[in-house]
C-alpha cells in the first residue's frame, strides 16, 4: 500500500533511545529541556517560553485555559480545522464560531476571519492548512487591532514561515504535532509556544498538575522540605518525556532533508498531472512564503471525488480528505451554517500520498493512477 502518511525512523533515532535507557532516566530531564531549545532556536524564540507536551491536542486545551475562554465568549476557527480544535474551544463553555476559507486554499483570510468576529470574540484559532501560512500575517494584525488573541494551529506547519518568520510565531500562543502520521515525529508530542513569559511560566506549571517545581529532587537543592507542595493553579500532567524527546531531538536535525524531499514530490505531482482534464492542482505559493508539504490535494468534480478514491485504493493507493467541515457537526451548535467555500472543498479535494519515503517510481503510480481514474470517471459522468 502506497500511505498518505508515513514517518521515517532509523538507526539514529534508535541510538538516541538507547542513549536515553541507558541513563536510566525516562522522564521529564535533561534531554526534553535540551529538544525544547533545539526547537525554540528553530523557530527563532526564547526556549523559557517552549514547552515540550505529549500532543498538540493538549496544547490547544492549555490554549483555551491561559487565554481564561469560558461561557459568554466566542472564539472564531476555520470550520476546515481537525475536531480537536473544535472541542477543544467547546469544552470550556465557550462558542465555536466558524468562518469560511478559500475553496481551493483550504485556508481563511483576513476577510473571513472578519465577517465571522462578534463582539463575543475573545480568540482566533487558526490552522495552517497542510502546511501553507495563508494569511497569516493579515489575520494576526486584525487581531492585534481588535484586541482579539490569536492562537496558531500549527501542527501541520513544522517548517513553515513568512518572509523568514516561522508559523506559530505571529500569535499570543502556538502548538505543533509530533504524532506518528506528522513530518517530524515522535509517536506523541507536541510543543506549546507562549509569547507572554509570565503566562509560559503558568503554562509550565498547568502541564504538571499546577506544581511550581516539577522535581523533588531538584527541589531538594534549595529547601529542606522538598517534598512539600506547591501549588497554584489545578493543572494536569501533559508534559513530554526523555525518550519521546530524544526521538525528536534526531528528527529535528533530519527536517531540512525531509522537507526537501516533500516539496520535490509535490512539484513531480504538479509536473505530471498538470494536463489533466477535469484535475484542479493547487496554486504556486505566494512569494516569501515556505511550507511544510504536509498534504498536497487535488480537486476535481464533486461527482466523481469518491469514485476517484476507491479506484485508487483497489489499486493500492491510499488517498483521504483532511478536515471534514467542523460546522456540520451538532455538537457544536448550528449545522445549518453556510460556508461555501468550506462545503466545496470538502466535496472536491483529495490528498495524495505525500511522505519522504515515497520515491519516484511511487510518485509516478500515484500520478499514473489518479489520471486514468479521472478519465474514466469523467467520461462515466458524461454519458
Amino acid at each position: 500500500m502506497i500511505n498518505v502518511f508515513q514517518p521515517s525512523l532509523g538507526s539514529e533515532e534508535l541510538e538516541a533511545v538507547a542513549a536515553v535507557f541507558a541513563s536510566n532516566w525516562l522522564g521529564h530531564g535533561p534531554r526534553t529541556k535540551e529538544f525544547e531549545a533545539a526547537f525554540a532556536a528553530h523557530v527563532g524564540v526564547e526556549p523559557e517560553r517552549m514547552i515540550f507536551i505529549n500532543s498538540a491536542t493538549a496544547g490547544l486545551f492549555l490554549s483555551t485555559e491561559l487565554l481564561g475562554l469560558g461561557p459568554g465568549d466566542d472564539v472564531v476557527l476555520p470550520s476546515a480545522s481537525f475536531v480537536a480544535a473544535g472541542n477543544a474551544v467547546a469544552a470550556t463553555g465557550a462558542r465555536p464560531v466558524f468562518c469560511d476559507v478559500d475553496p481551493h486554499l483550504l485556508n481563511p483570510t483576513a476577510e473571513h476571519v472578519e465577517r465571522a468576529l462578534t463582539p463575543r470574540t475573545k480568540a482566533v484559532l487558526l490552522l495552517h492548512y497542510g502546511g501553507r501560512p495563508g494569511d497569516v500575517v493579515a489575520i494576526a494584525d486584525l487581531c492585534r487591532s481588535r484586541g482579539v488573541r490569536l492562537v496558531e494551529d500549527a501542527a501541520c506547519a513544522v517548517a513553515s514561515s513568512v518572509d523568514g518568520a516561522r508559523c506559530g510565531t505571529f500569535g499570543d500562543v502556538a502548538m505543533w504535532s509530533f504524532d506518528s502520521m506528522k513530518v517530524l515525529v515522535t509517536g506523541d508530542g507536541g510543543m506549546l509556544y507562549v509569547r507572554d513569559p509570565e503566562l509560559a511560566r503558568t503554562a509550565r506549571r498547568l502541564a504538571y498538575h499546577g506544581l511550581e517545581q516539577s522535581s523533588g529532587f531538584s527541589a531538594a537543592k534549595v529547601s529542606h522540605r522538598w517534598w512539600e507542595l506547591d501549588v497554584k493553579e489545578f493543572g494536569r500532567r501533559v508534559i513530554g518525556n526523555d525518550v519521546t524527546a530524544a526521538i525528536g531531538a534526531v528528527q529535528l536535525r533530519r527536517l531540512p532533508g525531509f522537507v526537501a524531499r516533500r516539496r520535490a514530490i509535490a512539484e513531480q505531482y504538479d509536473c505530471l498531472l498538470q494536463d489533466v482534464e477535469g484535475l484542479r492542482l493547487p496554486s504556486a505559493l505566494p512569494a516569501g512564503h515556505d511550507s511544510t508539504y504536509y498534504f498536497h490535494w487535488v480537486q476535481m468534480d464533486a461527482g466523481i471525488r469518491d469514485r476517484v478514491a476507491a479506484d485508487l485504493l483497489d489499486k493500492g493507493i491510499y488517498t483521504t480528505f483532511r478536515y471534514p467541515p467542523l460546522h456540520k457537526v451538532p455538537a457544536y451548535g448550528d449545522p445549518g451554517t453556510h460556508l461555501p467555500g468550506t462545503d466545496h472543498a470538502a466535496d472536491t479535494t483529495l490528498l495524495l500520498p505525500l511522505h519522504q519515503g515515497l520515491d519516484d517510481t511511487e510518485v509516478r503510480t500515484v500520478a499514473d493512477e489518479l489520471r486514468k481514474s479521472v478519465e474514466h470517471r469523467l467520461a462515466e459522468l458524461a454519458r
